[in-house]
């Protein structure tokens, strides 16, 4: 009998080490797309930068329109959207509603989880540098991290708006130049969160998603200075941090019913569904999300560093890397083109502004303006339907 234990207990070994092994080859496929041939040398034209930055100071010095984007936006959203918090907090009753669906859209399975996370964060009444004043009108800028922000000088520029919203791990150092110095809101879930972190604002405020599950777990842990349990980690596609490096006072946990917004009423996906491998669900990218956050917190909200244009393949995909724009053919995990879709019609209709000219991309711009005779850098909106 005890040869017969042996090969039964190996074999489960096995099993587990196969299980194991094919994880990290799926994380290793997952954490390294489009790997291979970087980007081209990429230069910007004198002419194009002054273009962009005359763009950009002609925003900053304009009239700040009170609830603009948010009006716009509410032509598309519900109007039980108009109340929507931007973030959770423990001395405001939390809707049934945000446990109808999982995460990202909602905390099915962990009620009793959040509510301990938000007793250790601030409450809605606790001073904060997102609170706004009376009469005031602030501009927000979402800074993406498309390489369509390289040799742009635009870094203070973008420290010129009142919140500067930045995504996951988009890094500043020797790139602020072109992205800036000052960070009010970082947004990130646990794989974009930085591991080494190089933001020096004094009130910056990590604002925490919840993708799955067990990031919900991280972010709990991240606040009570522990350690990510062994089997939470092996859901991570790639590292994540084993800390962040500021208290709870500093922490926001995002509403899911903002990414519900995005991705229900904005991108028009189909709410969530079960079947027996799980929750089918359409997720969007942060950079929208931020966009619909933005909205939230601001009168008028710009975005730079938005917008593929897949049509340059030797273009850099991000400011900080050496992946060409062709390593978007391997992304599976978000709809690029029906987002690309809502930019345009957001940019077009006027509701956001596009400082670095990324989403109505090059050759729309060309068509439209040899069909209209239009000046360069104004382009015709035209959509179907």
């Amino acid at each position: 009998m005890k040869p017969l234990k042996r090969l039964v207990a190996n074999r489960r070994v096995l099993l587990l080490c196969v299980v194991f092994s094919g994880l990290l080859v799926l994380m290793t496929i997952r954490v390294l797309p489009g790997m291979g041939s970087g980007p081209a040398d990429w230069t910007v034209s004198p002419e194009r930068k002054k273009l962009v930055s005359e763009r950009v100071r002609a925003v900053l010095g304009g009239q700040c329109r009170p609830s603009w984007t948010r009006q716009n936006l509410m032509t598309q959203l519900p109007g039980d959207c108009s109340a929507t918090e931007p973030f959770l907090w423990e001395d405001v009753p939390l809707p049934e509603s945000l446990f109808l669906y999982p995460a990202p859209f909602g905390m099915l399975g962990h009620r009793r989880e959040v509510e301990d996370i938000l007793k250790q964060l601030p409450n809605a009444a606790s001073s904060s540098p997102l609170q706004k004043k009376s009469g005031e009108c602030r501009r927000c800028v979402v800074v993406g991290n498309g390489g369509i922000l390289t040799g742009l000088g635009l870094g203070p520029l973008i420290d010129s708006f009142d919140i500067v919203i930045r995504l996951n791990s988009g890094p500043l150092g020797e790139f602020s130049g072109d992205v800036g110095r000052r960070t009010t809101l970082r947004m990130s879930y646990p794989e974009g969160t930085p591991v080494h972190w190089d933001d020096q604002d004094p009130n910056l405020v990590f604002v925490a998603l919840a993708y799955k599950g067990v990031d919900i777990s991280w972010i709990s842990a991240m606040i009570n200075k522990q350690t990510v349990s062994l089997w939470d980690w092996i859901f991570f596609w790639k590292k994540v941090p084993d800390q962040i490096p500021f208290g709870p006072d500093r922490v926001r946990l995002l509403n899911p019913l903002v990414i519900r917004e995005t991705a229900f009423h904005l991108l028009k996906y189909p709410p969530p569904t079960w079947n027996l491998f799980g929750w089918n669900k359409m997720v969007p990218t942060i950079g929208v999300t931020a966009l619909n956050l933005a909205s939230l917190l601001c009168d008028e909200v710009s975005l730079v560093g938005f917008g593929y244009d897949l049509s340059q393949k030797g273009a850099p995909l991000h400011y900080y890397d050496r992946l060409p724009m062709s390593a978007m053919a391997a992304e599976k995990s978000h709809d690029v083109n029906r987002e690309t879709e809502l930019l345009r019609r957001l940019v077009c209709a006027g509701a956001v502004t596009d400082l670095t000219g990324g989403i109505l991309d090059g050759e729309q711009r060309r068509r439209q303006q040899q069909r209209h005779g239009q000046k360069a850098g104004k382009p015709r909106c035209e959509f179907s339907s």
